[in-house]
């Protein structure tokens, strides 16, 4: 099995004008009943965790800074948006999910 067949995608919304982005370029969506977080950085989406895996702060109040890096709200942790890997050194992983734009809507794959 592939690592794509894994995976199973959720409509998330049925374009990105219908994302409701905050001024952070970060929205909250649901996929497969799981809430999670739209981020936005040079025009790409990315999906991740709902909650930072250090103390539960919800990222969707936090920001991106300008490397491209999802910032916790609660402690400053840095999250690289590519691939979940803590980038301030305290060792977490953010969970993140593929996003695909189809003519059809964005979808999430879970």
């Amino acid at each position: 099995m592939t690592a794509p067949e894994l995976f199973h995608w959720h409509k998330v919304a049925a374009s990105i004008a219908e994302i409701h982005f905050s001024s952070n370029d970060i929205a909250v969506a649901e996929a497969d009943g799981k809430k999670l977080c739209i981020g936005r950085y040079r025009d790409k989406l990315y999906a991740f965790a709902y909650t930072c895996p250090h103390a539960s702060g919800i990222m969707a109040d936090g920001y991106i800074d300008a490397l491209g890096n999802i910032v916790c709200p609660v402690h400053r942790y840095k999250f690289n948006l590519q691939n979940g890997r803590n980038t301030s050194g305290e060792g977490y992983y953010l969970k993140r999910w593929p996003v695909e734009l189809r003519e059809d809507g964005v979808y999430v794959a879970i």
